[in-house]
């Protein structure tokens, strides 16, 4: 039954990135509702010890496609907020993995600050066309994705197998996602993004499901 979800999520993945690539928002929206119930399925169908905070993370993740679907700042924010809850229950799922005194902080410390970095460089470049209610919220959430990243690097870090480098590389995808998102919907230069939706829903799915997969490859 697993590989019907796999099969069945990546042929809807591939009728919405055709769309995407269109840029055809009405038939866009006919399979965007429908993605990440499928990868829930195929984890749910994959491993007979679930993880609540994996099933949580992809429920929130699904509620924040649902809510961006609308127009509008309201709805922006709302689906923001789900996402950003997505994120803290991916932190605690990889904190669970994390052994603190296995990790090279050498690493770890120095990849933290560059997140940081792109973080407060992707917002700047934002910051003049953004509305001023929204700034510091988008901050916060930008910066709880990399924050995500980091835990999942030290997932890697304190596990070096190759389930903790693929959900590392997941992670990676997201981040790229939400800020390709962010510079598409700002940033004053609107084509800095090539094919701005295909590439946000290619990076976006991408990612949820290496986490998924490398999660199931450590065992959750």
């Amino acid at each position: 039954m697993r590989y019907v979800f796999l099969a069945l999520f990546a042929a809807v993945s591939l009728v919405h990135l055709y769309h995407s690539w269109l840029d055809v928002t009405k038939k866009r929206r006919m399979t965007k509702w429908a993605l990440l119930l499928l990868l829930l399925g195929y984890y749910l169908t994959s491993t007979s010890t679930f993880s609540p905070l994996l099933i949580a993370a992809l429920l929130c993740s699904w509620l924040g496609d649902v809510l961006l679907m609308p127009s509008g700042n309201g709805w922006f924010v709302s689906g923001g907020i789900s996402f950003l809850a997505a994120h803290v229950l991916f932190v605690l799922l990889y904190l669970g993995q994390v052994d603190f005194a296995a990790v090279n902080w050498l690493i770890a410390v120095p990849v933290a600050l560059v997140y940081i970095a792109a973080v407060t460089v992707i917002l700047a470049l934002l910051k003049k066309e953004t509305p001023k209610p929204m700034f510091v919220p988008m901050f916060l959430y930008l910066l709880m994705n990399g924050a995500m990243n980091v835990f999942a690097l030290m997932q890697l870090l304190t596990n070096p197998c190759a389930g903790a480098a693929v959900a590392y590389l997941g992670a990676i995808l997201f981040f790229v996602s939400d800020s390709t998102l962010y510079l598409n919907k700002y940033y004053k230069k609107k084509q800095i993004v090539p094919k701005k939706h295909f590439t946000i829903m290619l990076t976006y799915l991408l990612g949820e499901f290496l986490i998924v997969q490398g999660m199931l490859m450590l065992g959750l």
